[in-house]
């Protein structure tokens, strides 16, 4: 798409107004006619993909309220497997990059790069790149990173409410709780939680929520505020 195309159209999701308005910025920067709309939270953004036109590309920015480590890019990827998501975010460690790839991310922008690199980045992955720092390097595949990509991938096969009894379960609710925040009746609950169990290929809650857990990189989150 060129950059004179008055058919782009960003969805920009991060909490942080300045940053919002940074991204906002680089995007103009490059596609001056384009229509740029920011969202809070996932929950704000899943409500403006339901819109009748659809995005050309997301901005996602991982520390965002409620969803932990790459949740929210999991739900978008799951509801949205069409939409181009780059993540922005201010950790640069190579295992978080690496990660957000492997979720499906067409690329990963950190936060403390100049505008101007921000907007080619945009751009790059406009034009059909996959966009990721210059000095990143990449990691060599072995059997912990094989087993998270396949976690990753039986967890792209779950629905959207499935996703969402996952993430409650993580929470720690129970059946009834679960059937309460939804609107469903408990039998339903159940059966999602059974696909939830098949689907992932585990045998009890606790160990999915065990499994899904390793995915978060949580030790690496827990170093910054918000997590």
């Amino acid at each position: 798409m060129s950059a004179t195309s008055e058919a782009a159209r960003f969805l920009i999701i991060d909490d942080h107004p300045l940053f919002r308005e940074a991204l906002h910025s680089a995007v103009q920067m490059t596609y001056p006619d384009a229509d740029t709309v920011e969202a809070r939270t996932v929950t704000e953004a899943l409500e403006l993909l339901e819109g009748p036109r659809p995005f050309d590309l997301a901005l996602l920015d991982l520390n965002i309220p409620g969803v932990q480590g790459f949740e929210g890019l999991l739900q978008l990827r799951t509801r949205y497997p069409r939409l181009p998501i780059v993540v922005v975010s201010g950790h640069e460690e190579p295992k978080i990059i690496s990660e957000a790839l492997s979720y499906g991310a067409a690329g990963f922008i950190p936060k403390s790069v100049r505008k101007a690199d921000l907007a080619d980045a945009i751009r790059s992955v406009m034009e059909g790149a996959i966009h990721v720092p210059e000095n990143y390097g990449g990691q060599a595949p072995d059997a912990e990173s094989a087993d998270r990509a396949e976690m990753v991938r039986r967890l792209a096969t779950l629905t959207p409410q499935q996703l969402r009894v996952l993430q409650m379960l993580r929470q720690g609710l129970l059946n009834k709780q679960i059937a309460y925040e939804l609107q469903v009746g408990e039998t339903t609950v159940k059966a999602h939680v059974s696909e939830i169990l098949r689907k992932l290929n585990v045998y009890s809650r606790t160990q999915a929520v065990i499994e899904v857990s390793k995915l978060d990189n949580a030790e690496l989150f827990r170093e910054q505020a918000g997590f």
